[in-house]
């Protein structure tokens, strides 16, 4: 059997401009990264913006195991398959970190048959804008330090400076270090911690602006310290904003690619849906909807993590609504979700998850109830796709489908795009372009207005089940000061795990009246929210004991191996 990375590999591949053109993008909007991907000028939005804009299709999915249950398989598929119905479709997804790449989970450009190509270019670098996110956060991490450093004209409390430094890494040893060391030449000693590049804000920015003015504002909004006296230091008052901008000028513009079957695809924006708002940019999706009938997205993680925060503030901030949420899940995922088994990366599934097992697949459906309720509190029709596995039984497949109707999904059908392309997701377009036919009753999960607490506690019982939220003195402390600097109308964006809907990773199934801790609460002024740290969630991954990444290589022809 071919890996995922030969697959593509050995796909055709046409020139971007051949895309382009097909989708209707003018050729004097694309800037060119070589012959297979490209940047597509923000200024084509004038030019389309009296267009009708197509429908909008999120792809979000239950609580994964750690091996994942075929998300941007399922959305990748999806895509090719509306192809298939002669339909004018464009996918938007974000960039994946290098951190799982070379870590836990490895490539992320789909997987099989159902792939963005050129597979090696979509997960190493791309066209660079991880790292210019990461060189423009450290740019104000040394400017709010050097501030400091040259006579702090702005009287900022080295101990409430909570701008961190970023790398594009998963790497635990930096989670907590010292910095300034070696005599005063080298600056002020201070405890301090590195982020993973797609956690920064500047990342969340990227992915919620407009245009390089509001991407100019919003960098001008990040809040990187404290006065002595308590006032907010922005980007703004140590004079960086306008720098990071600057570096950012390219980055802000989206990656033109393409899927195995040459459907377009915009790649743009990473930020992880654990801790940030696990979502590709707005901008990527206002110009794919003037340029085709249908828009297939992506929402990290579950309907509890990415779609949530895509709902309620990417959709807050874009004005768009979107039309239909289909949810992936797998039948191996359900099983687990039965609290029998338990999936290790590295180690061979349990017999218990690939032998037919009616019995565990009822008791942990209802985790897949959980999800489609969580997405039915939009108003939005739902439609479960079912990510077959060779080891999958058909009196599994059809109980699956039974339990996602009867949980209230409008339609359910199989997934077979990995095996077969867009030919296996046929049955899934249809259905899909149906549901995205239904009336919608769109609505936000809370109000602008709410207090801080009460949108938190919102979330936490309706979305994840949780009986009440315990906050920490500091959270509590946190939640005074955000309110009294006017941030109190700001939307939630939880940092919490995505491996169970409750806090704790170990919890399965659908917890129901457990406590949710939360340890902290920080905001992202520039990006626009308030994000609460549930449990131990971290925003720096560690790697495992065998990283990805000791698998990819150069090959004696010159080829990466071992991405994926």
């Amino acid at each position: 059997m071919l890996s995922d990375l030969e697959i593509a590999q050995k796909a055709e591949i046409k020139h971007i401009g051949e895309i382009a053109e097909k989708i209707g993008i003018d050729n004097k909007f694309l800037e060119l990264y070589g012959n297979y991907k490209a940047k597509v000028s923000l200024d084509i939005l004038e030019k389309i913006k009296d267009r009708p804009d197509g429908k909008y299709i999120d792809i979000t999915a239950i609580t994964p195991t750690p091996l994942g249950e075929g998300k941007t398989v399922t959305t990748i598929g999806l895509s090719q398959a509306i192809g298939k119905l002669n339909k004018k479709v464009f996918t938007c997804i974000r960039q994946p970190s290098l951190g799982p790449v070379f870590g836990i989970k490895g490539g992320a450009a789909g997987g099989g048959y159902s792939q963005v190509i050129p597979m090696d270019d979509f997960n190493l670098h791309l066209t660079g804008d991880v790292h210019a996110v990461g060189i423009a956060h450290n740019l104000l991490a040394a400017f709010v330090d050097n501030s400091v450093f040259k006579g702090n004209p702005f009287n900022i409390d080295p101990l409430t400076i909570n701008w961190q430094r970023v790398v594009d890494v998963s790497d635990r040893f930096l989670r907590h270090i010292v910095i300034g060391l070696g005599g005063e030449e080298n600056g002020i000693p201070r405890e301090t911690n590195f982020d993973i590049t797609v956690a920064s804000e500047v990342m969340a920015i990227i992915a919620l602006t407009r245009d390089i003015f509001d991407l100019r504002k919003k960098l001008g909004k990040i809040i990187v310290a404290q006065t002595k006296d308590g006032k907010p230091v922005t980007a703004e008052d140590v004079k960086c904003a306008g720098a990071m901008a600057v570096l950012l000028k390219d980055a802000i513009k989206p990656n033109l690619m393409q899927t195995i079957e040459h459907t377009p695809v915009f790649v743009h924006a990473g930020p992880f849906a654990n801790i940030a708002h696990g979502n590709s940019s707005i901008i990527a999706d206002l110009i794919a909807l003037k340029l085709s009938d249908y828009v297939v997205t992506e929402s990290g993680f579950g309907a509890d993590c990415g779609m949530e925060k895509f709902m309620d503030i990417k959709c807050r901030y874009s004005g768009l609504r979107p039309d239909c949420v289909v949810i992936v899940c797998t039948v191996r995922a359900l099983k687990m979700h039965s609290g029998k088994f338990k999936v290790v990366p590295g180690k061979p599934l349990d017999k218990g998850l690939i032998e037919e097992n009616i019995k565990a697949l009822k008791e942990g459906s209802c985790n897949l109830q959980k999800h489609i309720e969580n997405a039915k509190y939009f108003g939005i029709p739902v439609v479960v796709a079912i990510n077959k596995f060779k080891t999958d039984t058909e009196k599994e497949i059809e109980t699956l489908k039974e339990l996602s109707l009867k949980y209230g999904a409008d339609d359910v059908e199989v997934s077979e795009v990995w095996e077969k392309g867009g030919e296996g997701g046929i049955g899934l377009a249809e259905k899909v372009i149906k549901a995205s036919e239904k009336e919608k009753n769109f609505k936000f999960l809370y109000e602008d207005n709410w207090d801080i607490k009460k949108k938190i506690e919102t979330i936490a019982t309706k979305i994840y089940g949780a009986g009440k939220i315990e906050y920490s003195p500091l959270a509590e402390k946190k939640i005074k000061t955000y309110t009294k600097w006017g941030f109190g109308n700001l939307p939630i964006c939880m940092a919490k795990t995505h491996l169970s809907l409750s806090h704790d990773p170990n919890l399965k199934g659908k917890p129901d009246g457990f406590t949710l801790p939360i340890r902290d609460i920080r905001v992202s002024a520039g990006a626009g929210f308030i994000y609460p740290l549930c449990g131990e969630m971290r925003t720096m991954p560690g790697l495992p004991s065998h990283p990805a990444g000791e698998k990819v290589d150069i090959d004696k022809d010159g080829k990466i191996v071992g991405l994926f």
